[in-house]
């Protein structure tokens, strides 16, 4: 079984920007990750050996991007990228803040149950639907954030009651935005800013901001 890279962590933690006893955290949740991996599939296996920054680093920037929000939704958190590094960063800023994790899976949900109990992570965890989950957060949650769930335009559905109420999005995507961005502004307005990755060569975060619905347009 492949394991993280020793080297990998520390180009990783040269890149970081987090306290020791941050790192310590994110030590523990990086090996519960290897260790679920065995009988889950959390993550590619191709990227466990680059764990540390094809995972972790890339979910600390957006926690570094989106450092003045308090209060996070993750959707479609599997085995926690970004949400849980999130909550861990952001714990050193904001003691009150929370992140709600949102997993509909059963068992990935139960491992970011107990990944959150060992690291003492500020997470919130949903194991339901993404609507169901998200009714009750309108107005409790100023940004939101996916990786790896789904194009851009059914995201904004995703993220609508949120993004809608004044949340902002942090959306890590690949070659494939500039389509995205031009099918998903045919169904809501909004502002964009598009950030490099740390990590991908090609990969952008796109920033959302003040989204509506356009008019006739259903939901």
């Amino acid at each position: 079984m492949v394991s993280p890279d020793a080297a990998d962590r520390e180009r990783a933690i040269a890149a970081l920007d987090v306290s020791r006893e941050t790192l310590g955290r994110l030590d523990l949740y990086a090996d519960l990750v290897a260790k679920w991996q065995r009988t889950i599939n959390l993550i590619a296996p191709s990227t466990l050996a680059s764990l540390w920054t094809r995972h972790m680093l890339d979910s600390a920037q957006i926690a570094d991007l989106g450092r003045q929000h308090r209060f996070w939704a993750d959707l479609g958190s599997g085995a926690g990228f970004p949400g849980l590094v999130i909550a861990l960063i952001q714990q050193e800023r904001y003691p009150d803040g929370v992140v709600h994790l949102v997993e509909s899976d059963r068992r990935k949900a139960s491992f970011l149950a107990e990944a959150a109990r060992v690291t003492g992570a500020p997470a919130l965890i949903h194991a339901e639907r993404i609507d169901v989950a998200l009714a009750p957060l309108r107005g409790k949650v100023t940004a939101v954030t996916a990786r790896a769930l789904a194009p851009l335009p059914k995201l904004l559905e995703y993220a609508e009651p949120l993004l809608t109420s004044g949340a902002d999005g942090f959306f890590p995507k690949g070659q494939a935005l500039d389509s995205e961005l031009k099918r998903a502004s045919a169904l809501f307005e909004f502002q964009s800013r598009l950030v490099p990755s740390r990590t991908e060569t090609s990969g952008k975060i796109a920033v959302i901001q003040a989204v509506r619905r356009r008019d006739g347009v259903a939901g």
